[in-house]
């Protein structure tokens, strides 16, 4: 069956009105995989409660063909009293299948979560990561036409993520619907042959998804200036807020981008009411490559340079004195903790985009799969010293 969707916009009323999702409408047909991604706040799952019947639409219509089974959050679906084998058959029972059909795949569904020993307990007493565990294999394995599937997978450990990319892969294989909400743009990549875009509500782009990982990583402003102080989308008690990120050369002046093996810059421009003077500073921005790993992290306590002046605006300034990324683009998560509180913390807050340079000085640009970090090194020749024979 083809499975499409029409979804408007959940939306929320306190003194404005403020649309989660607006003018949203797409299609995904029968066996398709397609990854929605976007920053925090973009209205990602949002759609997908819209999508699985959790939330009513203020406006016009979704319509699916097939059942769907839906993992958006650690304990969807489930009823926290009753224990996991009794949540299996619910579960089945709610996607329309039959008692038999349910036997049939219940060993299965449990060798996949690894709870066999607790079966008869109750699913309100498993940790998180044995109750996602179950959702997913129950999920993914009772059959659904349509599998829908947020970012709970975080939850799980790496080996799990794995096999549910690999499970995943195989429901798509066997001709079912795969919507995959993720921040790992490898698994994207990897798992759906399309891609979704959201933005503030709307959809930035619907294409292959490499266009589509391609297009979000560039989303987090690469321009010299990055604005952060109208970001909602971010953790803390509020006391330092980041306003704007910028780059410079080692001279001082704005550039667009950092040249690869030359200095560089960041300034981190904040405004904050504590008292003016030094105070135990915790700033970090970890950089992801285009396929969501951790390439390095540039942080203040861990080199020596915790203790930093505050004051009512300013900001903090990180160096560097020979810029050791690859070209491409690195999309950075930043994070501010003063005097051991959590002040500000931003996913994707904003994307430094370095361009080709020459690292070694010897006029050669340095193709993709020579890795994210360069590294100053030499290299001699020695001859070895010839061993005397024995008799």
């Amino acid at each position: 069956a083809r499975s499409l969707f029409k979804p408007a916009a959940a939306k929320t009323s306190t003194d404005e009105d403020f649309w989660a999702l607006k003018d949203v409408s797409f299609e995904v047909n029968q066996g398709e995989v397609v990854g929605i991604i976007g920053r925090n706040g973009a209205g990602k799952s949002t759609l997908l409660k819209i999508l699985s019947r959790i939330t009513e639409p203020t406006k016009g219509r979704i319509t699916l063909n097939g059942r769907i089974a839906s993992l958006l959050e650690v304990g969807t679906g489930f009823h926290p009293e009753l224990t996991g084998r009794e949540n299996i058959f619910l579960n089945g029972a709610i996607l329309g299948m039959t008692k038999a059909e349910i036997k049939s795949k219940f060993d299965e569904i449990v060798a996949f979560a690894e709870v066999e020993r607790f079966l008869d307990t109750p699913v309100k007493r498993y940790s998180s990561g044995m109750y996602v565990r179950l959702a997913f294999a129950v999920a993914a394995h009772l059959e659904p036409e349509i599998l829908v599937v947020d970012e709970v997978l975080a939850v799980g450990d790496a080996e799990f993520q794995k096999k549910c990319l690999g499970k995943m892969g195989e429901v798509a294989k066997g001709g079912r619907t795969v919507l995959f909400v993720s921040h790992q743009m490898a698994a994207v990549q990897r798992l759906c042959s399309r891609g979704i875009v959201l933005a503030e509500g709307r959809i930035a782009l619907n294409d292959d998804v490499d266009a589509a990982v391609k297009s979000y990583l560039h989303s987090a402003d690469s321009l010299s200036v990055t604005r952060l102080d109208k970001r909602i989308d971010r953790k803390g008690n509020g006391r330092l807020r980041f306003l704007a990120i910028s780059t410079h050369d080692a001279a001082g002046n704005e550039i667009p981008s950092p040249l690869c093996g030359s200095p560089a810059g960041i300034r981190l421009h904040y405004e904050c009411d504590f008292s003016e003077g030094p105070h135990d500073v915790d700033v970090a921005f970890k950089l992801r490559n285009e396929s969501g790993g951790i390439v390095t992290t540039f942080a203040t306590i861990p080199s020596g340079h915790g203790r930093l002046s505050l004051h009512n605006r300013g900001f903090f300034e990180c160096r560097w004195p020979k810029t050791v990324l690859r070209a491409g683009d690195y999309v950075c998560v930043l994070y501010c903790a003063v005097n051991g509180d959590i002040c500000d913390w931003m996913q994707d807050a904003f994307t430094i985009v370095v361009e080709d340079g020459d690292f070694y000085g010897t006029g050669v640009m340095l193709p993709r799969d020579h890795g994210d970090i360069l590294c100053e090194h030499q290299w001699e020749s020695h001859r070895e010293p010839i061993q005397p024979a024995v008799a």
